[in-house]
């Protein structure tokens, strides 16, 4: 982890801590309470709105007795009010440890800084790394393993499918991102999970072809092609994607029994088509459920080190 005190990125994990951490998110689903957070004070710094990220932390800091203020985007002004490195110092003396939701993972590293305390990423503009351990945890409850899966990811290269496609890597499921030419996984990013594949025997390819790439896939994910900050490019998008909808027909392509995901929220008639979420083959209500037990792992992980 950065400085060895924050999870900013899956990037920044051992390859083994992967695994590691789906298996103590899983353990936190049968454990909920614990006291790993007593007397601790964390707070939830979001630039942007969420549903699933804001509850699921919220409810598993109380669940391992700590406490939790929210702060949004216009009560501190990281940025424009006030210069982030000073929020990290601010908070840094009163605080246990920062959960962000940013912009840009330039803030989560200035934040990691200046501070002594850990930072969580709970979403950037390059990776959702607590997004990606949900993901792999629903995956293997679902298959039984991740070792030897085909995950084809249909859509944009972003956020999302990066930290998947570094944590499969990592945990050694065959990843697939199909997407537009021009919307890949930043390169940087790409090669690391290379780096990972070649050493777990994973497999990773770009296949441009949506209906190719699904060809005998075990899961398959979406997610918006307009994420927030995006809006002024939603035209484009909408017309560069519109072959790559998630849909009966393209799942008809994949296994019999491949599963759907999406980390939500979704827009139908875009990236899926109406019923999609409520089809037999998704899951997208428990990778929803396991964000909770996944980021308890995370926190777990955390502050049983620091205490």
């Amino acid at each position: 982890m950065q400085n060895n005190k924050d999870f900013l990125s899956i990037a920044d994990l051992p390859i083994n801590h992967v695994n590691y951490l789906i298996d103590i998110g899983s353990l936190s689903k049968t454990n909920p309470n614990q006291n790993i957070l007593n007397k601790k004070n964390l707070v939830l710094l979001f630039e942007k709105p969420s549903l699933r990220t804001r509850v699921s932390f919220e409810i598993g800091i109380r669940q391992f007795g700590g406490e939790c203020i929210y702060l949004n985007r216009e009560d501190v002004g990281m940025g424009s009010r006030e210069n982030v490195s000073d929020v990290a110092k601010v908070l840094d003396r009163w605080a246990d440890g920062i959960i962000a939701r940013v912009f840009q993972h330039q803030t989560l590293l200035t934040l990691s800084q200046n501070t002594t305390i850990p930072i969580i990423n709970a979403l950037s503009d390059q990776e959702h790394p607590c997004q990606a351990i949900a993901d792999l945890m629903t995956i293997k409850e679902h298959k039984g393993q991740l070792k030897g899966l085909k995950v084809v990811f249909v859509g944009d290269g972003n956020n999302v499918a990066t930290s998947l496609s570094i944590g499969c890597a990592s945990a050694g499921a065959d990843f697939i991102l199909s997407c537009p030419p021009g919307y890949e996984i930043p390169s940087n990013l790409w090669l690391e999970a290379q780096k990972r594949s070649d050493v777990t025997g994973s497999q990773l390819e770009i296949i441009n072809d949506p209906q190719l790439a699904v060809l005998n896939a075990d899961v398959i994910y979406t997610d918006v092609w307009v994420s927030m900050g995006q809006e002024d490019e939603s035209k484009n998008r909408i017309e560069q994607f519109n072959q790559y909808q998630v849909n009966p027909a393209l799942m008809r392509l994949a296994n019999k029994n491949a599963i759907f995901m999406h980390d939500m929220p979704a827009h139908e008639n875009e990236e899926i088509s109406i019923g999609m979420l409520y089809s037999p083959q998704s899951v997208v209500f428990d990778q929803a459920e396991n964000r909770l037990h996944a980021q308890k792992g995370i926190l777990s992980d955390i502050f049983k080190k620091t205490n």
